[in-house]
């Protein structure tokens, strides 16, 4: 035994002085390990703050290993090259994804460098969302530069030359990497690869397997498009026929069936107004009154979220006219426009609908004007191409010009069409809210009196609260976008167009403010002009679940028609998504459609919404399935794990059939085999 213990202490004495001899040699290499491997941990800690899981660390170590080992096949005097080349990269992984979480709390994809040209667009937002915490990552890349000039000083390459053995350094490195991916892998779930591979459950993602590994499977996923027909059909097409066998969205009828059959359709696409903004003010003054209005006359689904993923807009857009939410990787609009997607405006033109849009940006902004024919567009009428630039604010034509000069191509196509469905997509609500202060009348700072502490008397303070914020711009740029819609709907109305037309209202989604400004917002303090301390028992925390259920958009029907108003004025507080939307509206249009993910609210009820990172909300609750966590909004519901066992694996299958039908084209396919079968019978 103490032969043993003498051999075993030697064996790892050896290990060592090899461990250290290999760290000697290869300092650069060390170096490059180190700061890749600490950045790594530093965006998991700034972000989900998984601190002390051990899983991700084994895994980006694993593939900081693999990645390193190739700088072996170069001199070691040109190695400095390719670990500065992958020490960027990985620093720009972490860079972007700390910026991208803090502002839309999820991780990015490489899908986003095929909507690039969408970015320069809202250039002028980058300096809203960056922090000076996304910048700590750059350390590493620096490090790396100061360790290779001191090398260099020290002549240590050439002294490193005689002994090098490039193919020995690779072995070594790669039978670390795979002891250490050993180690992680046994550590796996079956749920963990499952989720690896459907990528839409992001956070998760990182928590288990670290930045690197997540970013590595991301670039594989983005890759689907082209390689998607030649893997993975046939399990997708058998789960496909599958789901739909078991849940058949039956066409039913009940009270507001066809009661817009034959009307004309108005859409409004109002840029990220949020719900919570109908009955808000600013020192007395409402910030949408307009808004307010038309809801409280027609019918308001004040519980309703859209479904958004990196595709912000364009995911709406998409998941509005199909009832199919967003594709797990890269955007629809860009990455899967060739395929077949029944929507609201080809069921219209069956109906003899002439079908346009309008938007005052550029027609390849989210590959709109390709991808608005593929949903049935007849017509997209966009920016200089078919309207006057005479009033730009922000990204492009200011709504209130876009609206008034819409009203005319609008009266000349009801002109020309017996019936038509137009969608109008504003614009000046968006990030980064420039101001227009000087157009309307909201005064966002704060008035309060106080006691001169000399005199006596009660003065009057002004401070500038909400003025120099982001939801200060916000709240500004909201008010004049109600404005633009009331007038748009005075003008309509006033050249006769609202007649025989019901007005569809919709946020696209939210303003992607940050928690923090939230924060401030409901926790000023007047007297100090700042936020209260977290330990004021008058401090009231903005928590993530507050900003999270905040979220939710206005959806709003309504018609000047005062006998079909009155059948409709209701207030829908049930919980309702905007894959609902054909499905319900559809049922009021006389259209319906088979593959419709979301329900006829007033069909059902089992009410819930599926969110693209598989979170998902009902009546009762709201889970997270990033962390397993859940906010239960009725203290006497029942709530057990058979709940919520059966509406994760609602959101599961719908999330997974939703991205088969986009990937793979399968609505198109099956149409195609199902003729195939019928003219073989024949």
């Amino acid at each position: 035994m103490k032969k043993f213990g003498q051999k075993l202490i030697g064996v790892l004495e050896k290990a060592k002085d090899n461990i250290m001899y290999f760290f000697k040699n290869n300092i650069l290499f060390t170096t490059f390990i180190i700061t890749s491997l600490i950045n790594g941990c530093l965006i998991r800690f700034l972000t989900v703050k998984n601190y002390a899981a051990i899983s991700p660390i084994l895994a980006d170590l694993a593939f900081i290993l693999f990645v390193g080992s190739f700088a072996y096949f170069f001199k070691p005097k040109n190695r400095f090259k390719y670990f500065m080349t992958w020490s960027v990269i990985l620093t720009l992984v972490c860079l972007i994804n700390s910026v991208y979480y803090t502002n839309y709390v999820s991780f990015t994809s490489f899908s986003l460098l095929a909507t690039s040209l969408q970015i320069v667009g809202v250039s002028d937002a980058l300096e809203t969302i960056m922090e000076l915490k996304d910048f700590c990552y750059i350390w590493a890349p620096l490090t790396l530069i100061f360790v290779h000039r001191k090398l260099l000083k020290q002549n240590y390459y050439a002294k490193i030359k005689s002994t090098d053995k490039p193919k020995v350094g690779v072995l070594k490195v790669l039978v670390a990497a795979a002891i250490v991916l050993g180690f992680f892998v046994s550590g796996l779930t079956g749920t963990d690869i499952s989720r690896l591979y459907k990528q839409w459950n992001r956070e998760y993602v990182v928590m288990k397997f670290g930045i690197y590994v997540y970013q590595g499977n991301d670039l594989i996923a983005s890759l689907k498009p082209q390689i998607s027909p030649l893997f993975g059909y046939d399990t997708a097409a058998k789960e496909f026929r599958e789901y739909y066998d078991e849940n058949t969205r039956e066409d039913k009828t009940n009270k507001y069936t066809d009661i817009f059959k034959g009307k004309n359709v108005i859409a409004i696409h109002a840029e990220s107004i949020q719900n919570y903004l109908l009955d808000t003010e600013i020192n007395g003054k409402p910030i949408t009154p307009n808004l307010k209005r038309l809801a409280s006359e027609g019918m308001y689904f004040s519980n309703f979220y859209a479904q958004e993923s990196v595709g912000t807009s364009s995911d709406t857009e998409f998941t509005y006219s199909t009832s199919l939410l967003p594709a797990s990787s890269g955007t629809v609009f860009v990455s899967y426009w060739d395929r077949e997607y029944p929507s609201i405006q080809k069921f219209l033109k069956e109906e003899d609908y002439y079908v346009f849009s309008m938007h005052a940006n550029k027609g390849n902004f989210w590959n709109r004007e390709v991808m608005h024919k593929e949903l049935g567009y007849d017509k997209f009428y966009y920016y200089d191409k078919d309207y006057k630039l005479d009033e730009m604010i922000g990204l492009g034509l200011s709504d209130k010009s876009f609206f008034n000069q819409s009203v005319q191509k609008i009266k000349d196509i009801s002109e020309k069409h017996d019936k038509f469905y137009g969608l109008l997509i504003m614009l000046t609500n968006h990030t980064p809210f420039d101001a227009v202060e000087d157009t309307t009348d909201l005064d966002l700072t704060c008035k309060y009196t106080k006691t001169d502490e000399i005199t006596g008397e009660q003065v009057e303070v002004v401070n500038d609260y909400l003025s120099n914020t982001t939801l200060g711009k916000y709240f500004t740029t909201a008010h004049y976008a109600d404005e633009a819609i009331g007038e748009f709907v005075d003008q309509l109305d006033k050249e006769g167009l609202l007649e025989d037309t019901v007005l569809v209202i919709y946020g696209d989604h939210d303003a992607k403010i940050k928690r923090a400004e939230y924060d401030y917002y409901y926790n000023y303090n007047p007297e100090t002009d700042s936020k209260l301390s977290s330990n004021d028992p008058n401090y009231d925390e903005f928590t993530k679940y507050d900003y999270e259920l905040n979220r939710k958009v206005p959806f709003i029907i309504w018609t000047k028609d005062e006998e079909l108003r009155k059948k409709i004025n209701k207030e829908i507080t049930t919980v309702t998504g905007m894959y609902d939307v054909l499905p319900t509206l559809g049922n009021m249009l006389g259209i319906y459609d088979k593959y419709a993910l979301g329900h006829d609210v007033f069909s059902t009820d089992d009410h819930y919404v599926v969110f693209p990172n598989g979170n998902w909300i009902t009546d009762k609750m709201y889970y997270d399935s990033q962390n397993g966590e859940a906010i239960v909004f009725d203290e006497d519901s029942v709530i057990d794990k058979d709940y919520i066992a059966k509406y994760t694996e609602i959101a599961e299958k719908e999330i997974a059939v939703s991205n088969d039908i986009i990937v793979h084209d399968l609505i198109k396919k099956t149409k195609e085999s199902d003729k195939v079968i019928k003219g073989g019978q024949k």
